[in-house]
């Protein structure tokens, strides 16, 4: 047997309801907010993702899905799609257009890690970006957006983390300062800091090994070496949020996995995912642009939602919620009823209504199916409901079963009734 390849998976009914869900719940949120989707391609050139996301990031390093063309190219599945949607803004010209571009976009990433819970090897992400300002106000609307999206989409008691990874200029200050101090722990570190602690020290701070975390809580945090107009850039998104009504808790050493980012960085986390608990996470990243060859300045932030994880997340919280409910399971007994109800059939859907038609020529059994199948009104055609121009219909749940005209089945199910 031909079986899914590791770290993927096959995503089935009913499952896929919550995930339906998500995808709406979120297009509907974008779209208030006036961000406009975009697509970009599953895979890009590996020059893309090596000059965007980091050489030295564990994503090109260690995790993605990278080719060689038939003509010699070397290109590479997405392992994230900031970068895609960067090389798009600059390749269209999208910097041309008047006032901010705020994009969204759905889609699968691709990264070779260790299968684990929540965690897959082609995963899912919902994702925004807002290109084209540095103001704080923008920072405010980036998290408040994200924030949207989870709360309508039924996420309860997520939180907020915050902090501001400065800009190059206080941040290579810092990132001496935090050398300096990993010389003196370096040893006591997991083998991938102790690499990180030459190459990218701050990578070390990202770093999610438990028995790393009370030395990495020990080192000297970025905070409270940010220059002027970091500082009076954080103190302002700090302000607007609490303005929106917006909780946070300040987390000195959040970094991102990803090197383009500058200034805010967040995420939100959820308990219902355990020990790695992030569902969400973003940044600003207002050099992306001219690091990728953009001749205008870009400034822009954005965010990812897992969408794995908070599908997981939400099957924990809700079970069962957001199933894909069928209305009427129509039972045709004979040909000449079979005829009517596919018209019939066809009508009901026309009005909103989930529609099953059977192809079980025995009443109990198309009723066990209707049962099986979770319909909440069976609708039965026979040739007694055809010469009387009635049509019985049974209320799965009680029992109950009435004899209506046309007119009255179709008024039964208007749209909103």
């Amino acid at each position: 047997m031909i079986r899914a390849v590791k770290g993927t998976r096959d995503l089935l009914p009913p499952a896929t309801g919550v995930w339906n869900h998500v995808e709406e719940v979120a297009r509907k949120v974008f779209r208030v907010h006036h961000y406009q989707e975009i697509r970009t391609p599953l895979f890009e050139e590996t020059l893309l993702f090596a000059r965007g996301v980091g050489e030295e990031t564990d994503i090109v390093t260690k995790e993605m899905y990278t080719f060689e063309d038939r003509d010699g190219a070397s290109l590479t599945l997405r392992p994230e799609a900031t970068a895609s949607v960067i090389r798009a803004f600059i390749e269209h010209r999208l910097d041309q257009r008047a006032g901010l571009t705020r994009l969204y976009y759905l889609g699968p990433m691709f990264r070779r890690e260790r299968p684990q819970k929540g965690r897959y090897r082609q995963f899912y992400q919902i994702g925004a970006e807002a290109i084209g300002s540095e103001s704080p106000a923008v920072d405010a609307e980036i998290i408040e957006l994200a924030v949207e999206v989870l709360s309508q989409a039924g996420l309860e008691d997520s939180q907020v983390l915050l902090n501001s990874v400065g800009c190059p200029e206080c941040r290579g200050a810092y990132v001496s300062q935090l050398r300096e101090a990993l010389r003196e722990v370096a040893a006591s570190l997991c083998g991938d800091c102790q690499r990180r602690a030459q190459t990218n020290p701050l990578r070390v701070l990202d770093c999610k090994v438990p028995e790393d975390q009370p030395v990495i809580a020990a080192l000297p945090s970025i905070v409270d070496r940010l220059c002027a107009q970091c500082t009076a850039h954080f103190d302002t998104v700090r302000r607007y949020l609490t303005d929106r009504g917006i909780a946070f808790e300040l987390r000195p050493r959040l970094v991102r996995g990803l090197d383009y980012y500058m200034r805010t960085t967040f995420e939100i986390v959820h308990g219902a995912l355990g020990a790695q608990n992030s569902v969400l996470g973003g940044g600003r990243y207002d050099g992306l642009a001219e690091a990728l060859g953009s001749q205008v300045r870009a400034p822009g932030i954005g965010f990812s939602i897992g969408e794995d994880r908070l599908v997981m997340a939400l099957e924990e919280t809700q079970p069962g919620a957001h199933q894909p409910v069928l209305d009427v399971f129509i039972v045709p007994l004979g040909a000449p009823a079979f005829a009517e109800a596919a018209r019939l059939a066809r009508e009901l859907r026309r009005r909103g209504a989930a529609v099953e038609l059977s192809v079980e020529g025995r009443l109990k059994r198309a009723l066990e199916v209707a049962n099986k199948a979770g319909a909440r009104h069976a609708l039965i055609l026979g040739e007694n409901e055809l010469a009387a121009n009635r049509y019985a219909l049974k209320n799965m749940a009680t029992g109950e079963q009435e004899s209506l005209s046309r007119e009255q089945l179709l008024a039964t199910f208007e749209p909103g009734t």
